[in-house]
């Protein structure tokens, strides 16, 4: 396996974690300091920096927390070079599911999200039996 390939899925097990723990210190290892945060799906147009980002995480009540059955996937990881890689990934908090577009960028040596544009639908939250 490419290396490549598998530093970016390690970024994203630890980003889909992140998610789904609503753990904001996890998310700021994979995200770059300087990262955008995009949604179109509702108008207007959502776009927050990290700063403003990771707190609405902090306080949200974790899907973890509510028996919510992960469905986070990587659907697509693709490369442009040695050091900037696009992946579709999808996962559900709550009702909505999610179809994220993440930019990321390989800098000192690590794989970090330098941009997350993405989609919901709202679906009926999966708890397992």
């Amino acid at each position: 396996m490419d290396p490549r390939y598998a530093a970016v899925v390690d970024t994203l097990s630890t980003y889909f974690d992140g998610l789904y723990h609503s753990d904001a210190a996890k998310l700021a290892t994979v995200f770059h300091p300087d990262a955008q945060y995009v949604c179109a799906t509702e108008e207007p147009l959502l776009q927050l920096t990290m700063q403003e980002y990771f707190p609405v995480v902090a306080k949200r009540p974790s899907p973890a927390s509510r028996g919510e059955a992960r469905t986070d996937r990587i659907a697509a990881i693709e490369f442009a070079g040695p050091a900037t890689a696009f992946a579709r990934v999808h996962c559900s908090i709550g009702p909505k599911q999610f179809t994220d577009f993440l930019t990321l960028i390989l800098v000192d040596g690590r794989w970090q999200i330098i941009a997350k544009v993405f989609h919901f639908d709202l679906v009926e939250p999966m708890i397992p039996a």
